[in-house]
């Protein structure tokens, strides 16, 4: 498998790195617009190979989307990062002609390519991509679902003081601090719901700690993090690679399910070879669908921006 991964900054870099170390992928391109920026990530990486135990081979370019000709995944981290104090929603004036201008270079090079979209506001990305190119509603996944829900077994587990693998819990909804919709009462511990174990005041804690899980990271870090959003991608790529069918709330294109169109947002999904090859739809109770249909309107708004773009 043939991975590119656009931007070769913290988070293409850490999605690189995290896919190599998996060795599923023949090679991963990384590409970015800084003259020499890739080719040295590239080489970095690649001289960690010996001492990690990899054999992927990692190619770094500077803006020539030809060498990323004939790949399966392409992730698009390219734009510009938050800084502390910014919403996702603020970055879209810059970053969606930067994405609309490396998809239509992507899909020139690999026509079937599936395209993973980390890029902010990340909802928004998604539906550009959508309208900007031909391809098939499957081949394009929003990545926000996948890290979300991350920070909320995180912080579940750091409630619970439990080890984060006896814990599960799924962020859905839109990629953005107010419009998260942690599933608390869905998470379990050990297959037990986690309102066995914490208080409804200590669940709601969790959920908005969860909801601002990236805006703390920026204020601490003053960028955006970088570690657990490769992972994420890396996770993605990998259920993909290895037709593993798993299940993650990803930003997908709906057409009616959820009671909503023409709109991208996070909702659980099956991914395998075929990109997304199933929309989960779960059954959510009188709030958590008010809630959820106040996210997607506030994405519909954000959307709105793009009409001079698509």
């Amino acid at each position: 498998m043939k991975v590119t991964v656009v931007g070769a900054g913290a988070v293409g870099a850490s999605c690189a790195e995290y896919i190599a170390l998996k060795n599923f992928a023949s090679e991963v391109v990384l590409v970015d617009i800084k003259e020499g920026f890739a080719e040295g990530k590239a080489m970095d990486l690649m001289q960690t190979a010996s001492l990690n135990g990899f054999d992927t081979r990692i190619k770094g370019v500077t803006g020539d989307y030809s060498q990323t000709a004939g790949s399966d995944v392409a992730v698009i981290t390219s734009g510009i990062p938050r800084k502390p104090g910014m919403t996702r929603e603020e970055l879209i004036g810059t970053n969606a002609n930067i994405v609309k201008s490396v998809v239509e270079q992507l899909v020139k090079y690999s026509p079937n390519v599936i395209v993973i979209i980390v890029s902010n506001p990340m909802d928004t990305m998604a539906y550009l991509v959508h309208k900007a190119t031909k391809l098939p509603k499957n081949h394009i996944i929003g990545m926000g679902g996948a890290l979300d829900s991350a920070r909320f077994r995180y912080r579940l587990a750091e409630a619970l003081n439990a080890p984060i693998s006896d814990v599960d819990g799924m962020v859905i909804a839109a990629h953005s601090d107010s419009g998260m919709l942690p599933l608390t009462r869905l998470a379990t511990y050990r297959g037990v719901p986690v309102s066995e174990f914490l208080s409804e005041e200590r669940l709601a804690k969790v959920a908005e700690d969860t909801k601002v899980g990236g805006a703390t990271l920026t204020k601490l870090l003053g960028t955006s993090a970088w570690y657990a959003p490769g992972a994420a991608v890396s996770a993605l790529v990998q259920a993909i690679a290895c037709d593993q069918k798993k299940l993650f709330p990803c930003s997908v294109l709906l057409e009616g399910e959820y009671g909503q169109k023409d709109v991208s947002v996070g909702v659980p999904v099956i991914i395998g070879k075929d990109g997304v090859e199933k929309i989960v739809e779960i059954a959510l109770n009188d709030a958590e669908k008010a809630k959820f249909s106040e996210s997607t309107q506030a994405v519909r708004e954000v959307n709105k921006a793009l009409d001079g773009v698509i």
